[in-house]
């Protein structure tokens, strides 16, 4: 596969002596990068769009003024949106404090603002100047980014991997567990067993992480809560408001307006 200019500079920003490294990204078309990993860890944040990342037997769709953290070494994959605007940003090793394992950040407006002007600095900066100091205040109040439920379980198991396929594709898709295991030939008891194995949940729970998932990526793209309930195929706007209440502790419109005013 080719990779674009901006991806081949990131491949050599991060591995620049310096501590932290950050990049903007413009992504004009939706584009994979391939199963990959980097030596420093490796922050995306989505500016404008969303970024979805596959890491082992988990999937995160990252949202606009969420990221995806990746720690150094970890094999992963990443997707971005059309015309998603990323700011990527790489930590070394050495520096202690950041997540052990992937996972899903919101991201302040203070840090954000740090990702964007330590972005509009040469990369090869002192290690003693003022664009160092800036990286170290940076890196300090990343570390307290709280971490968001925005992760999928995937399997390589092919039925529950077929099932995940099939629930990313079709969102809207209200088929039971009596019908999915008519589908594989498999009784629902034996189905529920295996479901449970694999993701650590129950069937229910297990589509409702996903649809939540969704649901704030859409929300985030200014999408109103009616036409996310029907991109989720809920019978009524009521039963996904209930649902994502049920879930997040607040509404979707509370969480959004929470969540925004947080940016300010």
């Amino acid at each position: 596969m080719q990779l674009s200019q901006d991806w081949n500079e990131i491949i050599n920003f991060e591995i620049m002596p310096q501590p932290v490294i950050a990049k903007i990204e413009y992504a004009q078309l939706s584009r994979e990068i391939p199963l990959h990993t980097h030596p420093k860890g490796q922050l995306i944040l989505a500016l404008y769009g969303y970024v979805t990342c596959e890491v082992a037997t988990k999937m995160w769709m990252v949202p606009t003024h969420s990221a995806i953290w990746i720690p150094a070494n970890v094999e992963h994959s990443n997707r971005a949106s059309d015309n998603a605007h990323l700011c990527h940003l790489f930590i070394d090793v050495n520096l202690q404090g950041m997540p052990a394992t992937a996972c899903t950040l919101t991201i302040s407006p203070l840090v954000k603002e740090l990702m964007l002007s330590l972005a509009g600095n040469q990369q090869n900066y002192s290690l003693i100047g003022k664009t160092a100091r800036l990286a170290q205040v940076l890196f300090d109040q990343l570390v307290d980014m709280p971490i968001q439920p925005l992760d999928f379980v995937l399997s390589k198991n092919s039925v529950i991997k077929n099932m995940s396929n099939q629930l990313i594709s079709q969102p809207y898709s209200r088929k039971t567990l009596p019908q999915w295991a008519q589908q594989f030939a498999l009784t629902e008891r034996t189905l529920a067993r295996l479901i449970k194995k694999e993701t650590g949940m129950t069937f229910g729970k297990w589509r409702t992480q996903l649809h939540i998932i969704i649901a704030l990526q859409a929300l985030s793209n200014q999408q109103s809560v009616q036409q996310v309930s029907e991109l989720l195929g809920y019978e009524s706007v009521s039963a996904f408001i209930t649902m994502f209440k049920k879930v997040m502790k607040k509404s979707p419109m509370r969480y959004m307006s929470e969540l925004d005013a947080y940016q300010l």
